[in-house]
Parts: C-alpha cells; sequence; structure tokens
C-alpha cells in the first residue's frame, strides 16, 4: 500500500500537475496567437477600408471642386446647370443626386425634381458649410422620397469676391458604398461612425447591439470626422481546435515518456541500493562468522601446525617430506582466509597516521621489483618530488597495493609490463597501477567487487573485496577500468590531509 501511494503521488508531480500547467500555458498561447492573428487580419481589413473611404471621399471633393469652378460662370443661367448636372451624375454611380443651393440653403437646380425649392438650410452640415465655407458630409443618413438612401455633402461655392455665391450638394448613396465595402470584405462586420460614436452606417449584418457586445477595432478616417470599426472575428474552434487537441496529446505523451524514464532510472537506482545492502549484508554474515570461528580455527591449525613438524623432524623420507610440506602450505592458505575473514569482520577502531603516501612505495619498491624479476615483468615507478601527506594506517595500505600488484603479475604470466604512478590532482591522491595482462571481461568487471567472486582456480574472492574495503575507510574510492588482452588499470584516490 505505501508502494502505490508513492507511485500515485510520484505520478500526481511527474505527470498530472506539470500536463495541466503545460496545456493551460500552451492553449492560452495558442488563443493569444490566435488573437494577434484575427487581429492583424482585422487590422487589415480596416485599414483597406480607411484607403477606400479617404480615396472615396477625395475623388468628390475633386469633383465637386470641378462642378464649382464650372457653375462660377454658369451662375446667372440655373436652366443651364441642370445638363451638367445631370451628366455627371449618370456618369458617376456614386451619386443619387446634385443640387445647386442659393446662399440662403434653398435649391436652385438638381440633376432631378426630387429637391426642387425644397429649403435645406434648417440641415445641419449646411448651415456649417454656409459658417465655415468649407466642405461638409451630413453625420447621418437621409431618405429621399424615391426612397433612396443617401449621406449629403456640401461644398460652397467662392465668387471672385471670396463670398458665398451658392452650395453644391452631393447625395452619396449609401447603397453603392455597401456593395463596395461588400466586395473588398464580404464577411467583415464593419460600422461608420461619427464623433459622437453614433452608428452612420453597418455592413454585412452588423448592428448597435453586436457593436457593444463583442470585439471591436477601430480605424480613424482621414478626411472625416468618422471612424471604421470593425468587428474581430470569434475564436475559431474549429481549426485551432484540432490544434490544441494535438497540443494536448503531445504534452500528455511528453510528461508519459518522462514519467517512464524517471521511473526506470528510481527502479535502477532502488537495484542498485538492494544490491549494496546485500552485499553489505554477505560482508556482516562474514563478519559475524569471522568474529565467532576465527580464533576456534587459528587455535587448533596451531597444534596441527606443531604436529606437523614433528613429524617432519622424525619422518626424514623425502616422500613424506613432500606430504608435510604440502599440508603446511594448505595450513597457511587457511590462515591466510581466516585472516581475510577477520578483516572482513566488524569494524574496530584504526589508528590514523599522517603519513606522506610516497614512504609506501618507497618500503615496497625493492619486494615489488623482486616479484616483478621472477615473473620476467618490466616495473616502471613514478613519484611526485613533492610530499602528498595522506591520514591512513601504512601496514593496510602496503596491503592494499601489494594485493594489486600481485593479481597484476598473476595476469601477465608470460611477462609484460607493469607501470605504478602517483600524482596530485587537485586536493586528492591519485595512484596509478597498470599492467599489460589479460584483462577482465565486461561482464566479470561488473562484479569484481562483490564478495567470494573469483575467477582464478584458488582464489577465495575476498582480495579486492578487501582492498575496497580498506579504502572506503580512508574516505577514498577505487576504480577498475579493464579490456580483456590489453591490461588493466586500478585507480585510487584518496583525499589529501590538511
Amino acid at each position: 500500500m505505501p508502494k502505490l501511494n508513492k507511485n500515485a503521488l510520484l505520478y500526481l508531480l511527474i505527470v498530472i500537475l506539470p500536463s495541466m500547467l503545460g496545456i493551460f500555458l500552451q492553449i492560452y498561447n495558442l488563443i493569444q496567437k490566435d488573437y494577434e492573428h484575427r487581429k492583424a487580419d482585422t487590422q487589415w481589413i480596416a485599414s483597406i477600408h480607411q484607403r477606400t473611404w479617404d480615396q472615396l471621399i477625395t475623388e468628390t471633393v475633386t469633383s465637386l471642386d470641378i462642378i464649382a469652378i464650372t457653375l462660377k460662370s454658369m451662375i446667372d443661367s440655373p436652366q443651364e446647370l441642370e445638363p451638367l448636372l445631370q451628366q455627371v451624375h449618370q456618369k458617376d454611380p456614386r451619386y443619387g443626386g446634385l443640387y445647386l443651393l442659393n446662399e440662403e440653403g434653398t435649391v436652385v437646380t438638381g440633376s432631378q425634381s426630387l429637391l426642387d425649392h425644397v429649403d435645406y438650410s434648417s440641415m445641419e452640415y449646411i448651415r456649417t458649410a454656409i459658417n465655415t465655407k468649407d466642405t461638409v458630409i451630413s453625420d447621418h443618413q437621409e431618405t429621399l422620397e424615391n426612397g433612396q438612401t443617401v449621406i449629403g455633402l456640401a461644398a460652397p461655392v467662392i465668387n471672385e469676391r471670396n463670398e458665398l455665391s451658392s452650395i453644391l450638394v452631393a447625395h452619396l448613396r449609401v447603397d453603392y458604398i455597401e456593395n463596395v465595402m461588400r466586395v473588398l470584405t464580404p464577411d467583415t462586420n464593419l460600422l461608420i461612425v461619427n464623433g459622437q460614436s453614433h452608428i452612420i452606417m453597418n455592413f454585412n449584418g452588423s448592428d448597435k447591439t453586436s457593436s457593444t457586445a463583442n470585439e471591436w477595432l477601430t480605424m480613424p478616417i482621414e478626411r472625416l470626422p468618422w471612424s471604421i470599426k470593425a468587428e474581430i472575428p470569434d475564436f475559431d474552434w474549429k481549426n485551432t481546435g484540432k490544434e490544441m487537441v494535438a497540443l494536448i496529446a503531445g504534452t500528455l505523451v511528453f510528461f508519459h515518456i518522462l514519467f517512464l524514464l524517471i521511473k526506470c532510472y528510481l527502479l535502477k537506482k532502488q537495484t542498485a541500493k538492494e544490491k549494496a545492502q546485500i552485499e553489505a549484508q554477505k560482508l556482516e554474515l562474514v563478519g559475524s562468522l569471522a568474529a565467532s570461528t576465527a580464533h576456534e580455527i587459528r587455535n587448533p591449525l596451531t597444534g596441527i601446525k606443531g604436529l606437523v613438524q614433528l613429524l617432519g623432524e622424525k619422518y626424514r623420507d623425502p616422500k613424506d617430506l613432500y606430504y608435510f610440506s604440502i599440508i603446511d602450505e594448505e595450513i597457511n592458505r587457511i590462515n591466510e582466509i581466516v585472516s581475510e575473514f577477520l578483516i572482513l569482520g566488524k569494524p574496530t577502531a584504526q589508528k590514523k597516521d599522517m603519513i606522506d603516501i610516497r614512504s609506501v612505495f618507497t618500503e615496497l619498491k625493492p619486494i615489488i621489483s623482486s616479484e616483478a624479476n621472477l615473473h620476467n615483468i618490466r616495473c616502471s615507478y613514478y613519484l611526485p618530488n613533492t610530499p602528498l601527506p595522506v591520514e591512513c594506517t601504512k601496514d593496510q595500505m602496503k596491503q592494499v597495493i601489494l594485493n594489486l600488484s600481485k593479481n597484476a603479475f598473476e595476469s601477465m604470466k608470460n611477462g609484460g609490463d607493469l607501470e605504478i604512478n602517483m600524482m596530485q590532482e587537485q586536493e586528492t591522491c591519485k595512484i596509478e597501477i597498470i599492467d599489460t595482462g589479460s584483462g577482465i571481461s565486461e561482464q566479470a568487471l561488473n562484479r569484481v567487487f562483490d564478495p567470494f567472486y573469483t575467477s582464478k582456480d584458488m582464489g577465495t574472492g575476498l582480495g579486492l573485496v578487501i582492498c575496497k574495503k580498506i579504502v572506503q575507510s580512508f574516505n577514498g574510492t577505487i576504480e577498475i577500468t579493464s579490456k580483456e588482452k590489453q591490461g588493466t588499470q586500478v585507480s585510487i584516490i584518496l583525499p589529501l590531509a590538511e
């Protein structure tokens, strides 16, 4: 049950919570990206209509200025003006009518008779044009008697004395403007509003309700006190939803793969921990056995060894002496095994000394060189000139070096090279023992520090275990790298004493 709870908590921390956060952030970024894209498209559409309106007003004002110049020479003959206005009206589809008003705002003549003798002086944009002597456009629509909806534009006609002589009024057809705007962007809701935000025209189904309920982008028209409002489209769930599903699926897959990798790592770590515990239990078992039986084994061995020596003195036959020597060698071997068992036993208080680790090699060099000569092995040594103080027990360090050297000799049965190096690396001392022997297979290399594992016919499988235990007792580490038929390198790292 605790293991299940641990897995559930791990799944919550690695998959559920990060997935929810990742999905939220990605969807938020996706929505923001989509919104910016929709906003940019809407702004581009509004700019198109802004330029269209500017062009329409510029062309209309220019056209009215040309007509106004022509009217100056014909202002005293209104009957001659009507054909001119009718001709311009018929050629330009934007016009719903062209009319000439006197300086008081009464219609004098026009392209059609809808407004004959109508008093326009009450119209606000007409009064503004009279007062300012400037071209003015109406801020609302008008519906004529024929049912046509128009927007009025008044252009004053100024005589040579810079006085207002008449007013030229053009009715811009709303249906024409709507058709132009729908052709440009048939799917975008648009509004034309005046300076007081009152709607003058709406296109593609826009209305006052939608203008307040949805989000709109506003862009002013340069030549008019009006603005174009373009509705930003709603979020496209159909197209963007597919991308969301892909993001959610990808995020879930990613965090599940991450969970499996972390779970695999934890399992490997747990396996390694359990393996270390098993090894520790093995060593503890060996130590317990050693503590309880070592002395009992040594006592009868001492008696047996003495009796064998007495028998050797009594029976001098060469065959008997050969048997006695074999018995003596086996007794010595049993003593060595018992000694190794005692080292693996329960830890005892060690008396560590501050020594120059170089002195260990100085004292062992004659022994190692002598043994190397017997095996036809060439030895080389490298020791630094500066002291390397290490807090350890000299005799135990000698045991480690001799044990590793012995293993190197045994791997080089037909001769070879043995190299022993010592160097300082930052705050540590590194000892290397390198041979050119038969090497160790990759499978065996993973087990060399396992208790009782050995590749020798007469080995106990405790030598390297003892070496590792001694080095670790001095806060050091030992590593072995090897390749078959190429040789082996043993590296010992010990901390330098302050």
